[in-house]
């Protein structure tokens, strides 16, 4: 607690001091005894009682053995931690408890000045020592006997004080409690968006891998069918151009035949031309008569059979969409509804 920095910027060394030992809770001085949290603020230990209390509702029905609750420093929001001895176990400031003592023994060593106490507009002499419930404002006796509050009832101004005390300290703790439900749910909305990012990071990590994974499924199947029909080709085309050899070959010879026959029929003398004539009169006769060399069927060139139908295919990957259970639609609807309270 920086009682100097207090000291220098208000004119009364007194006045900034009483604003040092101001609890922030109940708005008053410092009652004992006083606690000092973790992040080393004070608190009156009943007003810590009673924050903690608000926060931690059902705690007096745990079991001893159970450890305490937690609840939140209303000067900085630090978030404090507290075993089962709850507020008790928290350490007493001596030092501000001193300072308390000294500071009150100061004042009531002091004279009290006039302009220390409000004074009543309507008579300057008079103290502001009543409380009209009727118009709900503080006045002085003189008020009540001769003035503007003759006909209004009234209290005393301390019990009425108390009990506005009361009733804002209420409040106060209230506020806090409820601050400190919303920072809790904060932090589960900041952890459940953390969370919704790693499980959408994983989810698509995993689409991928079953992504990849059918797709490196067709390529291989792509490669075997595509392997089929090069060996088809390789077959088919070996054949045919086995069957071209063949009958390379025999048009070879039989042009060799032409040209041989043309050489014969040139032939003048009718002795020699018949010699041979006969002969092969009857090779180019059988020549004629074609060998019985193979032949390819009709369509026998088309690869029509290593036509593939993937239209099954296609609608099945149309149709691929997420499976959305009942449980987390169920789960979904309920998280809102949790948010929403």
């Amino acid at each position: 607690m920086d009682f100097q920095a207090g000291i220098l910027q208000d004119g009364s060394p007194m006045e900034s001091l009483e604003k040092q030992l101001i609890c922030p809770i109940c708005l008053e001085m410092f009652s004992k005894p006083v606690v000092i949290l973790p992040c080393q603020h004070n608190l009156c230990r009943k007003c810590a009682n009673d924050v903690f209390q608000a926060a931690n509702p059902y705690w007096q029905s745990r079991g001893s053995l159970i450890s305490g609750g937690r609840f939140r420093c209303p000067s900085c929001r630090h978030e404090v931690l507290l075993d089962r001895h709850g507020v008790y176990g928290l350490q007493r400031n001596l030092l501000v408890e001193n300072i308390i003592d000294i500071y009150k023994q100061e004042c009531s060593s002091r004279p009290l000045k006039k302009g220390e106490h409000p004074m009543c507009k309507e008579h300057e002499d008079e103290r502001i020592n009543i409380y009209c419930v009727t118009c709900e404002v503080p006045t002085c006796s003189m008020c009540k006997v001769f003035g503007a509050h003759k006909d209004c009832e009234v209290a005393p101004l301390e019990s009425v004080f108390q009990g506005q005390k009361t009733e804002l300290n209420n409040c106060i703790s209230m506020l806090v409690a409820g601050n400190d439900r919303i920072q809790t749910i904060i932090s589960q909305l900041e952890d459940s968006c953390q969370s919704t990012e790693e499980n959408s990071e994983a989810a698509k990590r995993e689409l991928c891998a079953r992504f990849d994974a059918l797709a490196a499924l067709l390529e291989e199947k792509k490669a075997e069918l595509l392997q089929r029909i090069s060996q088809e080709q390789a077959d088919k085309t070996a054949f045919i151009q086995s069957l071209i050899c063949q009958y390379k070959e025999q048009l070879e010879k039989s042009s060799r035949l032409v040209e041989t026959a043309i050489q014969a029929a040139e032939e003048t003398g009718g002795a020699a031309f018949l010699m041979n004539a006969k002969q092969l009169i009857k090779t180019i006769v059988e020549a004629s008569k074609g060998g019985h060399l193979g032949k390819i069927e009709q369509g026998y060139e088309s690869m029509d059979s290593f036509s593939v139908s993937l239209d099954h295919l296609t609608e099945a990957v149309h149709a691929l969409d997420f499976d959305l259970a009942e449980e987390d639609e169920e789960y979904f609807d309920g998280e809102e509804e949790e948010v929403g309270e």
